[in-house]
């Protein structure tokens, strides 16, 4: 069990109200890498080399009572305080974590957060800490940052936000959401810059041995996947393709991974997607391709081999016929050319994905009416046939922050 204690950096303590106050509530089953990160970057920017003293920022960690929080990885922290005062924060940080269908959250901690909003104070959600702040009813209509592996999880549950997935972290008024990880040194680091100048956070990162912080703006590592398919087996068939993008599975493989033979698989693959295994991959690699050459500086062969492409003259063909040109032009175009054909591959894509959900409404709707209830409507089947993400413009949100798999 972690008990930080409240000596060192607590808000608590005499004259704790320094230039940065951040109050922090763990949430279950939080990520421990998100939340030392800011820690230990408070705690350097704090004082002169590495003596820890809170001269410059303090910090304090807050929870409904005082029992231990436990991360994800099983180590146990103790909250030094119960929730008060938010407004003695300049921020207020909630770090989440793992999370299922029956994840809820502490009453007091969404009374708590809606408190701080009320007073003015800057309220940051990491990882699916963000999930708590759409809980707390925080979020509606404002853009929401999740890191591409939860995005499915935040579009499923909550349809009343913007959500952003291809960049580090997102301010939206006096709301910060962060894709979590190793991201939540860069908004640190932002915040430090922000009320200690450039130079306290500079020290920081350079003490904790890295050169510099992202921009909010900077590109997750990878897109994320869109979550339309309900069946549980081919969603994690997808997930296994994408997380293996640079060397593909065999469909093999990948079929023993959810538990069915190769030819199940394929078949209800083919049923649900419509398209095989095979080409759900390529037009996936291709994509992640022109990703890599918007996001990085990398050349065209090692963009062609890190999307799983061992020949890069079958990597160029696949991107000309998907793209209209090839690799070598949009990347003499520049970063613009490629987000502007990605907005065009997004809008003639978007189209199909609403024929998708309208289609499977209607599948739905005609199997509920041979089951002699055919004036009901679900809501499984009122949520198909409503378009994904009602009221929000594809082409007023940049690059792959909506449909950023439009063939799902």
């Amino acid at each position: 069990m972690t008990d930080l204690g409240p000596t060192i950096g607590s808000a608590s303590a005499k004259d704790a109200r320094r230039q940065l106050s951040v109050g922090f509530v763990l949430v279950p089953n939080f990520t421990l890498i998100a939340f030392s990160a800011i820690v230990d970057l408070l705690r350097l920017a704090a004082d002169e080399g590495d003596r820890s003293r809170p001269e410059k920022c303090s910090w304090s960690v807050l929870a409904p009572d005082l029992n231990p929080v436990t991360a994800s990885c099983g180590l146990q922290v103790l909250p030094w305080e119960t929730f008060d005062r938010p407004e003695r924060f300049d921020y207020i940080v909630v770090v989440g974590g793992l999370i299922d269908r029956n994840s809820t959250y502490h009453p007091k901690t969404l009374e708590f957060l809606r408190d701080a909003a009320a007073k003015g104070v800057s309220i940051a959600g990491i990882c699916t800490g963000s999930f708590a702040l759409v809980e707390a009813k925080l979020m509606s209509g404002r853009k929401c940052c999740v890191s591409w592996y939860h995005f499915p999880d935040l579009i499923e549950r909550y349809g009343d936000i913007i959500p952003v997935a291809d960049q580090l972290f997102v301010e939206d008024g006096k709301f910060i959401t962060c894709a979590g990880g190793l991201a939540a040194l860069d908004l640190g680091a932002w915040m430090v810059e922000r009320h200690l100048g450039p130079g306290r956070a500079q020290k920081s990162l350079h003490i904790m041995v890295t050169d510099s912080a992202r921009p909010a703006a900077g590109a997750q590592p990878q897109p994320p996947s869109v979550g339309t398919v309900d069946d549980p087996r081919v969603r994690r068939a997808m997930l296994q393709i994408e997380q293996n993008l640079s060397t593909p599975q065999k469909v093999e493989d990948i079929a023993q991974g959810v538990g069915l033979s190769k030819r199940q698989l394929e078949r209800i693959f083919r049923k649900v997607v419509g398209k095989s295994i095979q080409e759900f991959s390529r037009d996936l690699r291709v994509f992640y391709g022109l990703w890599l050459l918007a996001n990085s500086d990398k050349t065209i062969t090692a963009v062609a081999t890190e999307s799983g492409f061992s020949d890069i003259s079958h990597f160029n063909r696949l991107f000309r016929a998907t793209f209209g040109c090839a690799p070598s032009t949009l990347r003499r175009e520049g970063a613009d050319a490629m987000k502007l054909t990605i907005q065009r591959w997004q809008t003639a894509q978007s189209k199909t994905l609403s024929d998708m959900h309208i289609a499977a409404a209607k599948t739905l709707a005609d199997r509920h009416a041979a089951m002699g209830r055919p004036g009901e409507m679900t809501a499984p089947i009122a949520a198909l046939a409503r378009p994904p993400m009602p009221g929000i413009d594809l082409e007023t949100l940049g690059f792959l922050q909506r449909e950023r798999r439009p063939y799902f």
